[in-house]
């Protein structure tokens, strides 16, 4: 028998893929809007528009670029106690489904004056 390491390679890789890789569930818009309500809407706005410009602005965001930020305050990568208080309590559908309703918000243009 004369498997190559390559082969081996491929196959543990593959399979080392299958072990770490955990059921992916989609996201939930309508959780998420809930979500936001709880936790998000007195700073960024219900619909991720906020007009206050301390906050940024949610709406028309990417998902995974909300999720990463979220995520990252969750670790403590990113660096903002506010936002690490909140990020703390949310769980990764959480932090999915919230990124999802933002994201599916329509942006608001703004503009300096």
């Amino acid at each position: 028998m004369n498997i190559s390491f390559e082969k081996i390679s491929l196959v543990v890789a593959i399979a080392g893929t299958m072990l770490v890789a955990s059921p992916v569930e989609a996201a939930d818009i309508n959780a998420g809007a809930a979500k936001a309500k709880e936790v998000c809407a007195a700073c960024h706005g219900m619909e991720g528009n906020s007009p206050q410009p301390d906050y940024p602005k949610l709406a028309g965001q990417y998902p995974d670029f909300l999720a990463k930020a979220l995520r990252d305050y969750k670790s403590g990568a990113r660096k903002n106690p506010v936002m690490q208080g909140f990020a703390a309590a949310l769980s990764r559908q959480d932090i999915d489904n919230l990124a999802a309703y933002y994201a599916s918000q329509p942006a608001a243009v703004a503009t300096r004056r």
